[in-house]
């Protein structure tokens, strides 16, 4: 019973209602300040397809934002999840320890691109990883300061939006925000920033705005997400690498967008051949169930004190269940590989449709990480950004969910689960390439 004594709508009702029905709801009890790239609600998925509450189908290169890499509910994950929701649901590892969380921790310890004993911790959302990280960096070197780069995302909260480099629409008016977050530019080439630029600035932030001594880590992104897809160049990463090691700066690689295959690698700073001292993992980690963590060196994870690290929720069972079946489905379906074999076939489509289309600028890819730039002049690079929405209202509407990004909003991205059939991905290249041209 409600306050006014009415009988609840029962649950049966769910996935009954219209479009039209959900789109009141929505407007009547969800605040404006969530958004949907598309005014689709979804019934069901499977694998690359899903289909709204009318039944209409879609090819699905979003994927959740870069979570489904094994496909909507593979069923290795969903058989594993199944047998631990028989087993127990929640206990709090910080109560009491459980198989799925161990095994999983010990099965990213052996994949992570780090020499020597390493280690690692769950919780349930990138930004908690990338908080975390931080926290480590911070008792492991007793330094206060961490610098990240601008176009950047690594989260939501207090902490995380203060590292995040990009205003509209993730800082807005938040602020404060966290003190000792020093920024400094990305080698965005297409936007004039090199190796050697990027390098200097931030050489001169080291000497005018925060002393090395006082830095107790550099994070960064392989390939720039919500920043627009932009990779960093591999000569970059390694003199980063360099720099950090002259000063004792740790370096903390943000791998929950790049992680688990999809750059071609099954970490994106694989590429570089740089080793991070910590790595964080979120997204495509439980194919969809809430996980995140961060793996790393043993001497610098070890460095919180007990009761440091955690969270109630952090490392559900489930979760790490889903976790675990994620590992041996890239394993034995050579994902990353797959990943590769994905982004040479959509770079390919996209450098065609560029050859005839002026309204493309440029076009980056880092396996199966796509994304095409989109500008009103090639000469002047300026942002599309309208362009980009009315390009990705065309392909909702011919049956293809797809994602933009960058700092200026006019960089189309591909987030296609690795799983898809060499049928749905030219199906779904079609109709992009068909919305582009519309």
């Amino acid at each position: 019973m409600d306050g006014e004594g009415t009988i609840p709508t029962p649950m049966s009702s769910i996935n009954t209602a219209s479009e039209t029905d959900l789109a009141e709801l929505r407007s009547k009890y969800i605040p404006r300040g969530i958004s949907s790239a598309h005014p689709v609600t979804v019934d069901r998925a499977r694998g690359s397809e899903l289909w709204d509450v009318s039944g209409k189908r879609y090819l699905d290169f979003a994927g959740g934002i870069g979570v489904m890499n094994v496909g909507h509910a593979h069923p290795r994950v969903m058989k594993a999840v199944g047998e631990q929701l028989e087993r127990a649901t929640h206990t709090s590892f910080q109560v009491v320890q459980y198989e799925s969380y161990l095994r999983l921790a010990q099965r990213l310890c052996e994949v992570a691109p780090i020499g020597g004993d390493k280690k690692a911790v769950f919780f349930s959302t990138g930004a908690e990883a990338i908080e975390n990280a931080v926290k480590i960096a911070r008792a492991a070197t007793g330094r206060p300061a961490v610098i990240s780069f601008r176009g950047s995302f690594h989260g939501r909260t207090l902490l995380t939006l203060s590292l995040t480099g990009s205003v509209q629409p993730y800082k807005q008016d938040f602020g404060p925000y966290a003190p000792e977050i020093y920024q400094t530019p990305f080698p965005y080439e297409y936007r004039g920033w090199n190796t050697d630029a990027a390098m200097a600035d931030l050489e001169n932030l080291l000497q005018a705005e925060v002393a090395p001594k006082r830095v107790a880590a550099v994070v960064i992104e392989p390939v720039l997400g919500e920043g627009g897809f932009v990779p960093a160049p591999l000569d970059f990463m390694r003199k980063l690498r360099e720099l950090t090691r002259q000063h004792g700066i740790l370096l903390i690689t943000d791998e929950i967008q790049t992680g688990f295959g999809r750059t071609g690698k099954f970490f994106g700073i694989e590429h570089s051949g740089v080793e991070a001292d910590l790595i964080t993992v979120a997204k495509s980690l439980a194919a969809g169930f809430p996980l995140s963590g961060v793996v790393g060196k043993a001497e610098v994870m070890d460095a919180p004190d007990p009761g440091g690290l955690g969270g109630t929720y952090a490392g559900n069972p489930v979760a790490c269940a889903a976790g675990l079946a994620v590992m041996d489905i890239m394993r034995d379906e050579k994902l990353p590989e797959r990943a590769a074999r994905i982004g040479s076939v959509v770079e390919e489509r996209m450098q065609s449709w560029a050859r005839d289309n002026e309204l493309i600028g440029d076009i980056r890819a880092a396996g199966a990480m796509v994304g095409m730039e989109l500008v009103r002049s090639r000469k002047t690079k300026e942002p599309a950004d309208k362009e980009t929405v009315a390009v990705l209202k065309a392909a909702r509407e011919k049956g293809l969910l797809i994602l933009r990004c960058g700092v200026h909003h006019n960089v189309v991205r591909t987030l296609m689960p690795l799983t898809i059939p060499d049928e749905q991905l030219e199906e779904g290249l079609d109709i992009l390439g068909a919305a582009l041209g519309a």
